[in-house]
């Protein structure tokens, strides 16, 4: 992780595990990322029916845009996931922390899950959309 950002977790909340309570921007630039879906650069869905393969692909395109902007997944400070069943993603979760640690290392950004009734692409068969903010150097 870079000195740019410091993760904020007060020892008189509980314990985060797999997130961080906040973090502090020291400098750099924001970068807000729209909500990612489990589709390639074609428009095709990956994995569908598939939860984790779908985190994947949403991972990899959180990636692909970091980069882009000159940062890395450990620049990321705060994430947003919108999943359509959060019973599937919770029987999941320790698939879909696998594949986290593969993108994020020991990195655990601000996080939210939101169960949500229904996304943009659903009709397309995506499961989850992870929105973002990231600060680079």
């Amino acid at each position: 992780m870079s000195g740019h950002i410091a993760p904020v977790n007060p020892p008189s909340l509980m314990k985060p595990v797999g997130y961080s309570h906040a973090y502090e921007v020291k400098s750099g630039r924001v970068l807000f990322i729209a909500g990612q879906v489990a589709k390639d650069g074609a428009s095709q869905v990956v994995g569908k029916g598939d939860l984790v393969a779908q985190f994947r692909q949403v991972c990899d395109n959180l990636r692909t845009v970091v980069t882009a902007a000159g940062g890395q997944m450990t620049d990321i400070v705060k994430l947003t996931l919108y999943v359509i069943d959060v019973d599937d993603y919770k029987k999941r979760s320790r698939e879909i922390g696998g594949v986290y640690r593969e993108y994020f290392g020991k990195h655990f950004p601000a996080m939210t899950l939101v169960g949500a009734r229904d996304l943009y692409d659903r009709e397309d068969g995506c499961m989850i959309e992870i929105e973002g903010m990231a600060v680079l150097a």
